[in-house]
């Protein structure tokens, strides 16, 4: 409602001693000018610009006499001041204005600036008028006076002798007597038969009064304590005509305050309480509405400490209430009690290092106009002595403060409660939540904001996948969007009373002293009348509201004395001569539109319905207004004052499906009054005949007359409802929302039948529904199922001073305060409610409506949550508790197995017996969750299972989980299941593994190769060492939270166990001939594949049939079979034929992924480790092409490279780190070098063309990365087959010289001789593609041949050698990395002159057979 902005600002008081320090601020009725009071002194100030405008001294002599002024009050007129003195006087001063156009302040203008030459009231507005001060009367009422009032055309004085004086403004009593206390009679209410109880003390006083107008009666606080409401019985205020009625429950009332438009009076009380009462309009007793009270919760250490209520005062809108304490502090409620400020907690109460401040003690305040400011004299009490000491002090010095407020447009234009914006108004600009025009690509057809045109929000903010309407930008950012109000209309139309905003968002109207001007958030722009007397000669009174393109306002025409209803269009110019006016007959209080129809609520009681529609008159288009129905209200409303809002809506208490005709249930408008906050209803009477359309004139359709008024709720102060339409969204649409203050909000929802059977007589077709919420409610986002608010957030900045220069800088004293935007969901709440009253098929359907909503799961979660918590902790037993009821409904939903282990993680373990014992066994739980194939749900799980039951059950659990994972290569998962198994077995389970609550996209498998060859089970580049600094060490201690495993406790059983389940997963997939599952599995968890391979060679890791290995890696890898060019082999580039072949190819799988490489630096720098690995490899040395003719094009196209040398060995295993850090869970090769490439049109074609014949680029790396893999094991068989498949000669040639000059098993060799001469039987039957390539590589199968029958048998290659290394470091080989796999040893290490001779041969044969085009891809991507 209210919230206060910045910091206050301090108005200087000249002082020429202390004893003239103000101590009471009275505003004038209009709230223009302020009469502030010092001990004898009355200074009259100005409001905008907020000045001192004069000031009158009482003598010394005359002051002696009449004592220190203490109160003030003004005359209705503003022309006159009554000011109360100690000693029992009461002074009459009047206000004169100067002779002549004097003026104490003006504005000033630069030469020939065209501002407000020709503005009529200019002097008056915005001039700061020079004032005289002169006193004209003195009355002496002979003891002291307790409380001054001024009513209507008197004066009404309450003295300590128990007498109430009424004395005429002149200061005359007119001859009427002074009314005695005692003689009022006092009772409980005026029906009583104890009439009479009169007060019975003799030394009864009033203590402090104030009049209600609206109940016609004064609210009394008596001296001792009791409080009263005194009301004249007829027009004459006699003591015979007073009667009282009381309480009999306050004893320890202090002050009170009484708000006109909702009739409550609040009495402070000593206990630091309010207490708000109103009046029962049958009994005429005091009922006790509500109470605003701090609690113990919000406020531990202050809440029974604030000592008694010093001030109350409602804002003049009368929406919020300030109250203030006599220990100090400030704190404001809404009217119905809802918290919205406080000054007792938080930043207010503590500076930055967490002292703890003085609270702000408060004399005296008032509102200033609208409610934009709030005049506070501050009163520094026993800090007087400091103040003396030091007159430097500016914050010690008592002086006026302003507090500065902005306010919500419901306050005060209560239409906009149809509207899904939060729209705040300041005296100076306006604060909207939804998102700038611009944000959206298109400004101008900007649907962003468009709520109920769904189709259109998805494609302008396809952003976040929050589909549902506007939610983007209503709840977008925790900004608002900041409009400042034009300053040319705010000069002479200060302060803006109302403010409204269309149904898109997109247009602002704000409303001043007189005329309106509208803003477009499109254009920037402000719009103000042309013609400045047109502006200046209407006086806006009801509100206004948007239909479309046009503005609807009532208003009063000064110049005709008359009142009217006008609409103008947005788009023309602002004059009168583009509006549409119709006279009214009384004077519009307040104005609502909905669908195509206009509500006025008139001074009357009267409300009348207008018809509006868009007409377009040759070249202007202006909207007709036609008088529909009027209804008369005065037998129900006691005065139009009370009544707050009045909307039309489509709700009503029967359902569409009961009524005959459906089409009237839809235009069923019924109005909804709020009275003083009592919310009303009037239906339309369908009870009579319906009148046929035919009777009656055809255009001019008859309306229903309305039934009597129900009353649906009480203390009401805002309501909302749309009268859009949803099928799925019913129940949300055709609710009525309401927020009570203190209680809560409350929705009143609407039933429906099942399918639409016929719904049973006995019920209810809406129901009440009460529920709590966190924010303060001022919007209502209909299908979202969302609350809008804001709240006040402050900042600290006293840390920029220094103590002791500015310890009481206002700066320091105060925290700045801003606003800041909120929301909130209540669909638990509604859902929660409907289960307590039995109506779970209700609650079904409406949480099924509501299921595609992004937050539902949290919606479910804290439902469970809040009755676990409530119930779980009670003392007492529940006889019907809901727990059971709520897990059945969550059942219904497959969110179910989430929403229960979230809810149980989130809650304490001490709850878990109960949770579980109502939603069922947690290891039953975990069993669904794996049939249901949702590994993550099950892992959480897990944690619970860890904690209630004994570690043999986790461990059970956990091993079925990591196999699932294992199988469908949940990586993220099996990482966290390694360490989980550890944990359990190590007694580590004190800390349960972080299971992911959901599965991140990128761990869908796949490799990423680091420059660096340390293992990081992280996800991040971070862990990689950026140096080679100890190889050694990053071999035997791979970052990463893995790290345990290899070096403590490594002969631990438990890594036995995981590692035989590893092993066995491996041996799985190397049966079923699935390289690409293996190469995932090994890269994501830094498995020891080559140590592994180098034990499994001869029997998990033999190819037991090449033709399906051969056929299998081509399915998995995506690459193409063969196919035997038409032409001779011999001119493949020369030949047209070949080329359409390959394109065709290429435009089929080969394209794509080379052209859309993903390329990484972020890992690049990684220095390279320089082994003797550098240059062998797969990759630039080794490429293989159908022919070994074309060595001639490859100078041209690899001689940028070559000159690089070893820096550039692109595909070299050093780069092809395993690695689990995944960018797009593909296997993917980082070079920063790629920047560096530039290939022409012509080059790119060839290499397309080539690329036809291969599978994608991504396949092409993870084949050569698995044929070091497997070379490195000695695995020849493998390395074979990878070879026939990237059809390269090279690599059976290098698979040759290693048979040559090593020790190879017999069992292999004929075993890769077999196979390939199945491969050549394949190739003759069925894949003739291959055949050219195996006429290639014929003289090394004869080779091969011999090599079988001689068996040589050199003593150079000891494949042993790969489990070497590893062990100077570590205690078992298998658990590490196989040393030539890391490729990080540098080459000192290396033994064996033959390495490096293989190597220098392969580079030799390799260079002889490249073709041009893979040299150039390789370099190119990797």
């Amino acid at each position: 409602m209210y919230f206060l902005s910045g910091w206050p600002k301090r108005l200087l008081c000249p002082l020429e001693s202390l004893a003239e320090a103000p101590c009471h601020v009275q505003s004038d009725p209009q709230r223009t000018f302020f009469a502030v009071l010092a001990p004898a002194r009355l200074s009259i100030w100005y409001s905008r610009p907020s000045v001192l405008i004069v000031t009158y001294k009482e003598p010394a002599k005359s002051s002696s006499q009449f004592g220190s002024y203490k109160e003030a009050e003004w005359r209705p007129d503003s022309k006159m001041i009554a000011v109360s003195t100690a000693n029992g006087y009461i002074l009459f001063f009047h206000i004169t204005s100067t002779r002549g156009d004097k003026y104490l302040y003006e504005p000033v203008y630069p030469k020939g600036s065209p501002q407000m030459k020709g503005t009529p009231h200019f002097k008056e507005e915005q001039c700061a008028p020079a004032l005289n001060l002169e006193m004209k009367k003195i009355l002496d009422l002979q003891s002291p006076i307790m409380s001054l009032q001024s009513v209507l055309e008197d004066l009404l004085v309450a003295t300590s002798d128990g007498l109430l004086h009424l004395i005429h403004w002149e200061g005359m009593t007119n001859g009427r007597k002074a009314i005695n206390l005692c003689t009022v009679p006092f009772s409980v209410d005026l029906q009583s038969s104890r009439v009479g109880s009169f007060l019975g003390f003799a030394d009864v006083h009033i203590r402090d009064m104030e009049y209600c107008a609206t109940l016609d009666g004064f609210a009394v606080v008596f001296n001792d304590g009791k409080v009263g409401f005194i009301t004249p019985v007829s027009s004459r205020f006699t003591a015979e005509q007073l009667h009282g009625v009381w309480p009999q429950d306050v004893v320890d009332g202090t002050c009170v305050a009484v708000n006109n438009k909702y009739r409550l009076m609040a009495f402070g009380c000593a206990s630091g309480s309010v207490q708000v009462y109103t009046i029962d309009n049958t009994t005429g007793a005091m009922l006790l509405s509500h109470k605003l009270e701090l609690t113990a919760k919000q406020y531990p250490d202050i809440w029974n400490k604030t000592g008694a209520v010093k001030l109350v005062r409602w804002s003049p809108d009368n929406s919020v209430v300030i109250v203030t304490w006599e220990y100090g502090g400030l704190s404001l409620w809404s009217v119905f009690g809802a918290q919205l400020i406080c000054t007792l907690g938080g930043d207010f109460a503590y500076r930055s290092d967490g002292t703890k401040k003085d609270p702000l003690k408060i004399n005296s305040m008032s509102w200033g106009a609208e409610g934009y400011h709030l005049w506070v004299i501050s009163g520094f009490g026993s800090q007087n002595t400091e103040i003396e000491s030091d007159p430097n002090s500016i914050g010690k010095q008592p002086g006026i403060l302003l507090f500065q407020f902005i306010k919500s447009v419901l306050t005060v234009n209560p239409c906009m409660s149809n509207q899904e914006q939060v729209l705040l108004q300041g005296e100076d600009r306006l604060y909207l939540n939804c998102g700038e025009a611009s944000q959206t690509q298109n400004p101008r057809s900007c649907s962003a904001h468009s709520e109920h045109k769904p189709s259109q929000e998805k494609n302008s903010f396809a952003d976040g996948g929050l589909e549902s309407q506007g939610l983007s930008t209503l709840l977008g950012h925790r900004h608002w969007h900041v409009v400042q109000i034009s300053s040319t209309y705010l000069e002479s139309n200060w302060p803006i009373r109302f403010s409204a905003i269309d149904k898109l968002g997109q247009n602002i109207a704000v409303v001043g002293k007189f005329g309106f001007a509208h803003y477009s958030l499109l254009t920037k722009k402000w719009k103000l009348f042309g013609n400045i007397t047109q502006e200046q000669n209407m006086i806006v009174t009801g509100g206004l509201a948007w239909w479309n393109d046009f503005i609807v306002l009532a208003c009063y025409n000064i110049n005709d004395r008359q009142e009217e209803l006008r609409v103008y269009l947005r788009t023309s110019n602002l004059d009168n001569a583009f509006a549409h006016v119709t006279k009214a007959q009384a004077e519009t209080l307040l104005l609502s539109v909905f669908r195509d129809m206009v509500i006025v609520f008139r001074a009357d009681c009267s409300i009348c319905l207008y018809s509006i529609e868009r007409k377009s008159d040759g070249p202007n288009t202006t909207a007709g207004i036609q008088v529909l129905q009027e209804v008369s209200m005065s037998r129900y409303i006691p005065h139009p004052f009370l009544v707050v809002s009045v909307t039309l809506t489509s709700v009503s208490t029967e359902n569409g499906i009961t009524l005959k005709m459906p089409q009237q249930a839809r235009d069923a408008e019924s109005i909804m009054l709020n009275l003083a906050g009592q919310l009303i209803m009037m239906q339309r009477d369908r009870s009579g005949p319906q009148i046929r359309e035919k009777d009656s004139n055809p255009n001019q359709r008859k309306l229903l007359p309305f039934c009597p008024p129900v009353v649906l709720a009480q203390s009401v102060e805002n309501v909302w409802t749309t009268c859009r339409a949803n099928k799925q969204k019913r129940h949300l649409l055709e609710a009525l929302w309401l927020s009570c203050g203190g209680a809560g909000m409350k929705v009143w929802l609407p039933l429906f039948p099942r399918d639409h059977r016929k719904p049973h007589s006995f019920l209810s077709q809406r129901i009440m529904l009460p529920f709590h919420i966190n924010i303060y409610p001022l919007a209502v986002l209909f299908e979202d199922a969302l609350v809008l608010g804001a709240v006040n957030d402050t900042l600290l900045y006293d840390s920029l001073y220094t103590r002791n220069s500015a310890r009481e800088q206002l700066e320091v004293l105060f925290p700045f305060c801003v606003v800041e935007r909120t929301s909130q969901i209540y669909l638990h709440h509604i859902l929660r409610q409907l289960l307590v009253r039995n109506l779970g098929e209700q609650a079904l359907l409406l949480a099924q409506s509501c299921s595609t909503l992004p937050y539902f799961p949290h919606v479910l979660e804290l439902m469970l949550h809040e009755v676990l918590e409530e119930e779980a902790t009670s003392r007492e037993p529940i006889p019907d508790p809901l727990l059971p009821t709520v897990a059945k409904f969550i059942t219904e939903f497959p969110l179910f197995l989430q929403t229960v282990v979230h809810c149980a993680r989130k809650t304490e373990y001490a709850l878990w017996n109960y949770l579980f014992a109502a939603v069922g066994n947690p290891k039953d739980l975990f069993e669904e969750c794996l049939m249901a194939q949702d590994l993550d749900t099950a892992a959480s799980y897990l944690i619970i299972l860890q904690n209630m039951e004994v570690p043999a059950v986790s461990r059970q659990h956990a091993t079925l989980l990591f196999n699932t994972a294992l199988e469908q290569g949940k990586w993220d998962l099996c990482r966290h299941m390694i360490r989980f198994l550890k944990a359990i077995g190590s007694g580590e389970s004190e800390t349960p593994p972080s299971t992911p609550t959901a599965q991140e996209p990128s761990s869908s498998g796949g490799f990423e190769f680091f420059r660096n060859r340390s293992i990081s089970l992280s996800q991040s580049a971070e862990n990689v060492p950026a140096s080679k600094f100890s190889l050694q060490k990053t071999l035997s201690m791979p970052s990463g939270p893995s790290g345990k495993r290899w070096s403590k406790d490594s002969d631990c059983a438990e890594n036995m166990y995981i590692d035989m389940m590893l092993w066995r997963h491996a041996r799985r997939l190397l049966e079923e001939v699935r390289l690409k599952d293996l190469g995932c599995f090994a890269a994501q968890l830094g498995f020891e594949l080559i140590s592994w391979l180098c034990k499994e060679r001869t029997r998990a890791a033999r190819v037991d049939n090449f033709v399906i290995a051969l056929k299998r890696l081509h399915r998995d890898f995506l690459w193409p079979l063969p196919i035997i060019p038409v032409s001779s082999i011999s001119s493949p580039f020369k030949n047209g034929k070949f080329r359409t072949v390959g394109e065709q190819l290429l435009k089929s799988q080969s394209a794509d992924p080379f052209l859309n490489l993903e390329i990484d630096a972020g890992v690049s720098n990684v220095q390279r480790s320089r082994s003797w690995l550098s240059n062998i490899g797969p990759a630039h040395h080794e490429i293989d092409t159908a022919s070994s003719h074309g060595p001639q094009m490859q100078d041209a196209f690899l001689s940028p490279l070559s000159n690089k040398g070893d820096e550039c060995s692109i595909g070299s295993a050093t780069d092809l780190t395993e690695s689990s850090s995944m960018v797009d869970g593909d296997w993917t090769v980082v070079d920063e070098n790629f920047s560096t490439l530039s290939l022409t049109q012509s080059e790119l074609e060839h290499i397309s063309m080539e690329l036809a014949s291969k599978g994608p680029h991504k396949s092409q790396v993870q084949l050569r990365y698995l044929l070091h893999i497997f070379l490195e094991a000695g695995c020849l068989d493998w390395c074979i087959v990878i070879g026939l498949i990237l059809r390269e000669s090279s690599v059976i040639n290098q698979i040759l010289v290693i048979i040559q000059s090593s020790e190879v098993d017999g069992e292999m060799l004929q075993n890769i001789k077999t196979g390939l001469h199945a491969v050549d039987r394949w190739a003759s039957t069925d894949c003739p593609g291959y055949k050219p390539f195996l006429n290639v590589i014929k003289p090394q199968l004869q080779k091969l041949n011999e090599i079988t029958e001689e068996q040589v048998q050199p003593e150079a290659f000891q494949p042993i050698t790969v489990g070497k290394t590893p062990e100077q470091t570590s205690p078992r080989a298998e658990e590490s990395r196989g040393s030539l796999g890391h490729g990080s040893i540098p080459q000192s290490e290396v033994g064996g002159s033959s390495m490096v001779s293989r190597k220098e041969e392969d580079t030799a044969g390799a260079e002889e057979e490249e073709s041009f085009q893979d040299g150039t891809l390789d370099c190119s991507v990797s």
